[in-house]
């Protein structure tokens, strides 16, 4: 009875190792904040969030580029500019 059972798992172990080699290989997650790897991330200069390129609200002042993660960042920062700009 013993050997049947050995005999059994043995079986079932080398079926599971066969059926992990020949199966195909499923596609890794995306890394945790949905970015790919090598992606270029910025931080935000209003609440401090990375975010990336492609994500990114992308605002201009002074010729360079600025990257927010939402359109109410994008109207504080600029908010900021008018009442820190003298008048």
């Amino acid at each position: 009875m013993i050997r049947f059972l050995v005999v059994g798992l043995l079986l079932y172990i080398g079926y599971r190792i066969i059926i992990s080699l020949t199966s195909s290989k499923k596609p890794l997650a995306r890394p945790a904040g949905g970015r790919e790897p090598g992606e270029e991330t910025h931080r935000d200069p209003v609440c401090g969030v990375y975010v990336s390129e492609a994500a990114a609200v992308i605002g201009r002042h002074d010729g360079q580029r600025h990257y927010f993660c939402s359109m109410n960042c994008l109207e504080k920062y600029r908010e900021q500019l008018d009442h820190s700009s003298p008048s």
